[in-house]
């Protein structure tokens, strides 16, 4: 005697569609052409991405990759359902630690994950990686898209980027010759970049705010716009002053840790960085976030940018040169500090933030 039927399951009703899955390929494909270059045709679908190095022409190249996340400024997205930065964030996190390095980004993959799949939301998130690429001139050539049921709470959705750039084996940075008496010029940031959020979060729960109120650093946008104003993409304006020969002799990426804990990634033992703060003047974003949430100068400086999203090291005779160049491709450079014999800490402060 045979017992009660079953019905039949299907990955369907275990959570996972596949035709959203499907629907989204055909979505971002028309995307992922938009960021085509030298060496990529960019066609998805495959099992992997295809890059031709040689199409590009180098002739001793070495191979820098990187990979990031947006941390948990994806919360402030997913709350104020507002998709179309983030993917910018993503590719900027990538390529801005490929650039100090002296690698020209040359392609990009992606990793998007949810509990269930939004085509609309996940088509406006890679939207933004595709221009985040569009601005590094580098290939979106694949990525993987994971519907998980019961990892994610509705909604939610994580991301993380892989990059891969080529710089000449002669040309790598940091150079071996950052000395005493160097200048450290400051490139500005365009806010809070992709760091510090989750006490970001903290700080905007505690003080009652909506993501639709005005912002208290500017009151033209909202909370969530200005907190989500996408991290700035330093590529094309460093590879131009390096590929017109400008005597850069290093380069810092200013994320997690702030100054004191990634300009020492460039310094010999011996040597220290000195920052004067009455450089530049604190922007009003970190400025309301200071206030709230009575942070002292030391902690701001090592969660936050504070203003400069990348550090530029170069001999003091050239520095005005430099600065030239790097403002001709848009940037606001200033000197910020000075290379220094190491008596202590490997970060040394003078002057105070201030607006």
């Amino acid at each position: 005697m045979s017992g009660p039927s079953k019905t039949p399951l299907t990955y369907a009703q275990a959570g996972v569609d596949i035709k959203a899955g499907n629907d989204l390929v055909k979505r971002i494909g028309p995307l992922a052409k938009s960021t085509a270059r030298t060496g990529a045709d960019v066609d998805l679908g495959g099992f992997g991405g295809l890059f031709d190095l040689a199409a590009c022409k180098f002739d001793d190249p070495v191979l820098v990759a990187a990979n990031d996340g947006v941390g948990t400024k994806l919360k402030i997205a997913i709350e104020a359902d507002k998709h179309d930065t983030v993917g910018i964030d993503l590719v900027a996190m990538c390529v801005n630690d490929l650039i100090v390095q002296g690698a020209e980004p040359l392609f990009f993959l992606d990793y998007f994950a949810s509990g269930k799949l939004d085509v609309d939301a996940a088509t406006n998130v890679i939207a933004g990686i595709a221009e985040g690429c569009r601005q590094a001139h580098c290939a979106l050539i694949g990525g993987e898209t994971a519907e998980m049921p019961g990892m994610y709470a509705a909604g939610d959705y994580d991301l993380a980027g892989f990059s891969v750039g080529a710089v000449e084996r002669t040309k790598v940075l940091p150079k071996k010759d950052i000395a005493h008496g160097d200048v450290i010029l400051g490139l500005a940031s365009n806010g809070l970049h992709s760091n510090g959020f989750s006490l970001v979060r903290r700080l905007v729960e505690a003080e009652g705010l909506a993501w639709d109120a005005p912002s208290p650093a500017d009151d033209t946008k909202s909370l969530a716009e200005d907190l989500l104003t996408p991290t700035r993409i330093y590529v094309r304006s460093v590879l131009a002053a390096l590929k017109a020969n400008a005597p850069i002799k290093g380069l810092v990426h200013i994320t997690g840790g702030g100054f004191q804990e990634n300009l020492p990634r460039v310094l010999d033992d011996h040597l220290a960085a000195h920052i004067d703060l009455s450089a530049w003047k604190l922007p009003r974003v970190f400025q309301w976030l200071q206030k709230a949430g009575a942070i002292e100068e030391a902690e701001l400086l090592r969660t936050f940018n504070c203003g400069i999203g990348m550090a530029v090291v170069v001999p003091m005779d050239v520095a005005a040169d430099v600065m030239a160049l790097l403002a001709a491709q848009g940037e606001t450079v200033l000197p910020i500090g000075t290379i220094t014999a190491r008596e202590g800490d490997a970060v040394t402060f003078s002057g105070t933030l201030s607006a």
